[in-house]
């Protein structure tokens, strides 16, 4: 328990607002007592489904789920572009429908956009009711394979394939349920997994990581196990998007660095692996939006910076920023790309086997080697077509 506590704690602290954090003692109780009654709610719910008190809706292609059992930092968009990837490659029509956290009506999300930017052939549909919007892809779009991101708790629609991926650098979020902790299920809800991700495993000792796929393994022994990496790809101006830049045309001198994403240490570790001394951080939380007065800030401290520093950001900020530079200085998104270091046969088997229903061709066609840019036969997406309107439609109903 001291051991939780404390894992919980650290991680809390990082959440809380900074006037809060001093009282994090006289706050743990209430938020403890909460994450009781939260436990409670999300067995029941899986009980519920699993028994058939409630249902899941069946659409009649492939439903492939991505997810995980924590709050944010598991690199579910660059598993979700794999994914895609690998299907299109096999000459599938694919659509991505996300439930759109932290988006605007009628706008899609950090994620959503980033996904958009570098998959411009894969529809990307938004909503909370994610059976509507898959009947929608069906119809409209003629759609043969779903993806769901961020679709673990998203029951109500069935899938073929569950994939579920776990952080290597915290991977039960101080093992304590929403709020007193990260996990947004129990560890046990990984039985429901045909196939799970260890991302970010280059970011801890070999010792740790085998401990951790030997205990993933014992909850979940049915799954198939593999490891990932977030590897850099290249550098993405925002002046320029669609014209991404070798790892190596970059400014020199260190560099400052700006984002708002879940696991930021994961980000200032990628940039140090490439070379680069990062000599000062702004960091804001998960999906932040940026407003005109966070802006200014920037600006200003942009400005005072010393001279020969650039920043970097992710790709993530970026499409929300889009800015090419702050306080008279150079700015560039580093985009990352998912590369599979154990298990990466399996893991595409799985995905034939599952998420396409053994289907004879996905047995039959060569697998091409996964590549940063799209596949050669995929068609490029007209803006002004019905099938890129689409994906800024959001389809209001329940989760």
């Amino acid at each position: 328990m001291v051991i939780a506590l404390s894992k919980s704690r650290r991680i809390l602290t990082e959440h809380l607002p900074a006037p809060l954090r001093r009282w994090f003692v006289l706050i743990w109780p209430f938020l403890a007592l909460m994450s009781l009654f939260y436990s409670i709610f999300v067995r029941l719910r899986s009980l519920f489904f699993r028994f058939g008190f409630l249902k899941s809706n069946r659409l009649p292609v492939p439903v492939i789920s991505i997810g995980n059992l924590t709050t944010g930092g598991t690199g579910k968009t660059p598993c979700t572009e794999f994914v895609a990837r690998h299907l299109r490659q096999l000459g599938l029509r694919v659509t991505i429908l996300s439930r759109g956290f932290g988006s605007v009506l009628g706008y899609l999300n950090d994620e959503s956009r980033v996904i958009e930017e570098n998959l411009p052939d894969v529809p990307l549909l938004q909503g909370a009711d994610r059976t509507a919007m898959g009947q929608i892809a069906i119809d409209e779009l003629e759609t043969e394979v779903l993806l769901l991101d961020d679709g673990m708790q998203h029951r109500t629609l069935a899938r073929n394939l569950e994939i579920v991926l776990i952080d290597a650098t915290d991977p039960f979020g101080g093992g304590w349920l929403l709020p007193a902790g990260l996990l947004r299920e129990p560890k046990s809800a990984l039985r429901r997994a045909h196939a799970i991700l260890i991302t970010h495993s280059d970011l801890v000792e070999p010792t740790v990581l085998e401990q951790l796929h030997k205990s993933v393994s014992r909850i979940a022994p049915k799954a198939v196990i593999a490891h990932a990496v977030h590897e850099p790809l290249s550098w993405v101006d925002a002046i320029l998007p669609g014209e991404p830049l070798p790892l190596t045309e970059r400014p020199l001198g260190p560099v400052a660095i700006l984002c708002g994403i879940g696991n930021p240490d994961g980000f200032v570790t990628t940039l140090e692996r490439l070379g680069l001394k990062v000599t000062h951080q702004r960091r804001f939380k998960d999906h932040h939006e940026y407003t005109r007065l966070d802006i200014q800030e920037l600006e200003a401290w942009a400005e005072k910076l010393p001279v020969g520093t650039w920043l970097a950001t992710t790709q993530k900020d970026m499409v929300k920023l889009k800015l090419g530079g702050l306080g008279g200085r150079k700015m560039l998104a580093l985009r990352i790309g998912l590369k599979l270091t154990t298990g990466r046969d399996r893991f595409l088997a799985v995905i034939d086997r599952h998420g396409l229903g053994g289907a004879d061709f996905a047995k039959e066609l060569p697998l091409a080697p996964l590549r940063p840019e799209l596949a050669l036969n995929a068609q490029p997406c007209d803006r002004k077509s019905p099938s890129y309107i689409l994906r800024t439609l959001t389809v209001t109903g329940g989760i």
